[in-house]
C-alpha cells in the first residue's frame, strides 16, 4: 500500500513542474485526495459494502470536487491536475501513467447495463473538459484534446480534437483532415457557403451593371 502511496505522490511530481515538496503535494494536491480516498471505497466495493463504498466517494468529492465511482478500476501513477469537476464512472477501467485534467467527464452515453463507460489504456492524457462516453477503449498513448468529445474506440497512439473527436495525429504521422476515411462535414458546409456567396455578389455585381445599362459578363 506505502509502495503504491508513494508511486501517486512521484506521479505528481513527474507531472507538475509546479509541486515543491513531498509535504505539499501530501496536504494540498486535491487529485492526490481523491485517487486514495478511491482505493478506500474500491476496497469496500469489491466487499459488497456499497453503501460505505458510496459514502466514501461522496465525502471525498465534498472536500475535492472529483467523483469516482467507487466500482471505478484504476492503475498505478493515476495524475488528476486542477481535477475539479472530473467525473469516472463506475465501469470505467484506467490504465497506468495516466493525466487528466479538469472538467473531464469518462461516463456512459446512455441507460444501457452492464460495461457503459470507456476503457483509457496507459500513458493517456485527457485535456481539460474533455468528455468520453462510451464503452469503448482509448489505446494506449493516446492525447485528448481539450473540450473534445470523444464517442467511439481510438487506435494506438493517435491525438483526438473536436466536437464530435475526430483523430488529427496517429502513429506521429498528421492525417489529411478531407481525406475520404475522416470527412468533416463542418469544413464541407463552410465551403458550401462560400460558394453561395460568391455566387450572390457575382450576380448582385450583373444587377448593379445592368442598372447602369453596362454590358454585364459572368467572366
Amino acid at each position: 500500500m506505502f509502495k503504491r502511496m508513494r508511486s501517486d505522490i512521484q506521479a505528481v511530481f513527474d507531472n507538475d513542474p509546479a509541486a515543491r515538496s513531498r509535504f505539499e503535494v501530501i496536504f494540498t494536491y486535491s487529485g492526490l485526495h481523491a485517487i486514495w480516498s478511491h482505493r478506500m471505497a474500491h476496497y469496500f466495493y469489491r466487499h459488497r459494502w456499497f453503501t460505505i463504498a458510496r459514502v466514501i466517494s461522496q465525502v471525498s468529492r465534498f472536500f475535492t470536487g472529483i467523483e469516482i465511482h467507487p466500482g471505478a478500476k484504476i492503475g498505478n501513477r493515476l495524475f488528476i491536475d486542477h481535477g475539479m469537476g472530473v467525473v469516472i464512472g463506475e465501469t470505467c477501467e484506467i490504465g497506468d501513467d495516466v493525466v487528466i485534467y479538469q472538467g473531464v467527464t469518462l461516463g456512459g452515453s446512455g441507460k444501457e447495463k452492464g460495461k457503459r463507460h470507456p476503457t483509457i489504456g496507459n500513458n493517456v492524457v485527457i485535456g481539460s473538459g474533455a468528455k468520453v462516453l462510451g464503452s469503448f477503449k482509448i489505446e494506449d498513448q493516446c492525447n485528448i484534446g481539450a473540450n473534445s468529445v470523444v464517442l467511439k474506440e481510438i487506435p494506438f497512439n493517435s491525438t483526438v480534437v473536436g466536437i464530435p473527436g475526430k483523430i488529427v495525429r496517429q502513429g506521429g504521422k498528421r492525417l489529411d483532415r478531407l481525406s475520404h476515411q475522416m470527412p468533416d462535414p463542418v469544413v464541407d458546409a463552410m465551403g458550401l457557403l462560400q460558394r453561395e456567396i460568391e455566387g450572390l455578389q457575382l450576380e448582385i455585381e450583373g444587377l448593379k451593371q445592368q442598372l447602369q445599362g453596362v454590358p454585364f459578363s459572368k467572366e
